[in-house]
Order: structure tokens, then sequence, then C-alpha cells
């Protein structure tokens, strides 16, 4: 039986096995088996694969999605573009990485989109968030990083400004804060200054409804989670893990 399976760390409550294991698997008749690795370092990749020979793709999620690059025997162009791999295929012992992270953001953003969305502050500078500005770019919008702390060309959360906020009408959160189980946090961007001409976009999804969803939607932002974004990666990684069979 075929194997496909996660790395990350931790890994906690895992969409990808549920969503393969529990759905995918099972509604196309495929026989095969979706497994978590829990690995610390970015190297135990390699023991996974030693030690897994029926495996044929891995996703990777935080933090590894940037350290497995120099493990890797290719990667594709768009991959490297962005310089983070969520989706690894293992054909004959070799290695190659992929990136399904900006394809599900922007099949998910897009319908949500105005005429008036033209740029977008980027919370968090994680391997999600290269995925993210990649794809805003690639959506006609001009993307701006916000950190804790500021730098060339990165705005600092003190920094988010009543002009800067009117005019980044879209808010991207990139950023773990607000994850279970810690429910009660959210981003420290000001909540007073959103309208109903902002589209506020969190790429968590447990829970469902953030805070930081709620607190957009009570000032009439448009809000969305990441689960739809997580659907179409995860198709989108089995496409990567077939794609030269």
């Amino acid at each position: 039986m075929e194997q496909y399976g996660l790395i990350g760390y931790p890994l906690g409550h895992s969409f990808s096995r549920r969503f393969f294991n529990g759905e995918f698997f099972p509604e196309h008749g495929i026989e095969a088996e979706y497994l978590n690795f829990e690995i610390p370092e970015a190297e135990g990749l390699l023991e996974v694969v030693r030690t897994h020979p029926l495996l044929r793709g891995l996703n990777c999620t935080i933090p590894h999605k940037q350290a497995v690059i120099p493990l890797l025997d290719e990667i594709s162009p768009e991959a490297r573009e962005i310089g983070a791999v969520n989706v690894i295929s293992i054909r004959d012992g070799r290695l190659k990485g992929f990136n399904s992270d900006i394809i599900g953001f922007m099949d998910s953003l897009r319908p949500l989109l105005q005429p008036h969305h033209h740029r977008a502050l980027v919370l968090g500078s994680g391997g999600a968030s290269k995925a993210v500005w990649a794809g805003l770019r690639r959506l006609g919008l001009e993307p701006t990083q916000v950190s804790r702390k500021a730098g060339e060309g990165v705005l600092s959360y003190e920094m988010l400004s009543p002009e800067v906020m009117a005019d980044h009408t879209v808010v991207v959160n990139c950023s773990p804060v607000g994850m279970f189980p810690r429910v009660d946090e959210c981003p420290a961007i000001p909540y007073e200054l959103l309208s109903e001409r902002h589209l506020l976009y969190d790429l968590v999804y447990n829970p469902l409804d953030t805070l930081f969803m709620q607190r957009g939607r009570e000032c009439g932002a448009t809000v969305k989670n990441g689960l739809e974004m997580l659907r179409l990666q995860a198709l989108a990684s089995w496409t990567f893990w077939h794609s030269e069979l």
C-alpha cells in the first residue's frame, strides 16, 4: 500500500491526515494511507524517507518549509521563486520540492477580491507568508510585510497608522497567533481602523472562526479562514506527487 504523509513540528490537529484518510482516499477508491511524522529538525526528513520505503509523497509544514530545501535533490522553479516548499515527491529515491500553498491561497482569495483591493498587509514572516506574498503579487496586489520589528520594507505593528490601514484593504494573517489552543489571541493590528472595504484572510483554520476574524467582522470587514486554502493545496499536492507518472 502506498504511503503519503506530513512532516512538521509540532503537528497537533492535522488537517491533511484527516482529509486524505477520511475523505480523499475513500471517495476515490485509493488504497493508500497518510501518516504524520513529527520531526523537530528538518534533517529528520531523510530518516523518514529511509525507514518508510512505501512513501510516495510528503507535505511539509512549519517550521520546515524553508529548512528542507537543501535536503532535496530538485526543486520546482515556482518553489524556488517563493523560497519555501510544502510538497515533496519521492521518485526512485529522489526528492523534489514543490509549493502548493500559492495555488490554494490564490484560488481561495480570488473570488473575494474587489476593485478597490490594491494593497495588502502580510502578517508574519514564515514559509507560508512567502507563498502568500507571491500569490498576492500574481493577483495584482502590492504586499507589505508586517512583523514585530520593523526593517527594510517591513512595518512593525506600531507603524500601522490610519493612513496605512486605509491604503491596505487586504490583511492576511500568516502567523500562528489565534490558533488553538490560544484562541483568545489575535494579531495586534488596529481593528478600530477597519471598515467594510477591508478583507481579512486568516490562514489559521482551527478554530474556524478566529478572534482575528471576529474582530474584523464586527467592523464590517469581509473575513475568511484558511480551510478552503488547505483543501485546495492538498488537492494540488496529489497532482504534484503524480505529475510525472
